[in-house]
């Protein structure tokens, strides 16, 4: 299976083990699934933003062809 392997400095290392700690998951799975979320929120917001542009542009496309 694929790894990636990620850099934190020692600050940003405590900070995600505070927050696997709270989740109360391993450091390995909190990353994991913080990855997951942002990547899969990133795609929503540009199809979001895709279909707003869209709307506001559709009277001047209209014009335009």
């Amino acid at each position: 299976m694929p790894a990636l392997n990620v850099e934190f400095t020692d600050e940003e290392l405590a900070a995600v083990r505070a927050a696997a700690g709270s989740a109360g998951t391993s450091m390995r799975a909190f990353a994991k699934q913080a990855i997951l979320d942002t990547a899969h929120d990133r795609a929503g917001r540009v199809r979001a933003l895709a279909h707003e542009i869209a709307e506001r542009s559709a009277e001047l496309n209209k014009r335009l062809a």
